[in-house]
């Protein structure tokens, strides 16, 4: 077998932190264009866009790593352990940044706006289940059963894949202060993101207790 097919699968998930950083750069030195809501900012707002394109060329090196290392079976103790490292890296480091202060606008007489509509609540809640399953999934594992990612882990990251570039689309192109259509849509979308991650969890718990009972 060919060397490139070894390195090719872990370079891709590299690859995948390498651009997380990127993209934490940019919502890390970019804030909202307006000091307060009375401010329009003019679109397209390109950092947001760029920062867009960013995850999903990260989310597009996790569609390809993985499969390509079962198909050329090189599936490494690296791969097994990073994979998933770089997925939850970029994904709730994306919700982290959406709630925090480059999306907070201060409105005179009113606490700070999140125009990503993702607040803290949302992000303990998502690290919340996160946490929750792998180390349900370690002491499991531990035992001897198997415990990988079923459907709804799979059907969760997706859904939280796409959410975060759509927010920060919408962020570009449209106008998200209160009232306006863009923030119902992105109100939408965070709310669904949200109950589908607690969802997800609920499979994983059930799996644990069948395991616990036939113990």
């Amino acid at each position: 077998m060919s060397d490139y097919r070894r390195w090719v699968p872990n370079g891709l998930t590299g690859l995948r932190l390498v651009i997380a950083a990127a993209f934490f750069i940019i919502l890390s030195v970019w804030s909202y264009p307006a000091r307060d809501l009375l401010v329009t900012p003019r679109h397209p707002v390109w950092p947001y866009l760029l920062s867009a394109a960013l995850f999903g060329l990260a989310a597009l090196t996790d569609a390809i790593d993985g499969p390509l290392a079962r198909r050329w079976k090189v599936v490494t103790k690296f791969g097994r352990i990073m994979d998933p490292f770089a997925d939850k890296v970029l994904v709730v480091g994306g919700f982290i940044m959406l709630a925090g202060p480059t999306f907070g606008i201060d409105t005179p007489g009113s606490p700070s706006y999140q125009v990503s509509g993702v607040t803290s609540w949302m992000v303990v809640i998502i690290l919340g289940r996160e946490l929750f399953v792998t180390s349900l999934r370690s002491v499991l594992e531990s035992d001897g059963h198997d415990f990988s990612a079923n459907w709804s882990g799979k059907a969760k990251m997706v859904v939280q894949a796409c959410v975060i570039p759509f927010i920060l689309v919408m962020l570009g192109i449209t106008e998200v202060g209160p009232g306006t259509w863009g923030r119902r849509i992105i109100d939408i979308a965070v709310y669904v993101t949200v109950f589908v991650t607690v969802l997800s969890a609920l499979p994983y718990i059930s799996s644990a207790i069948r395991l616990a009972r036939n113990r």
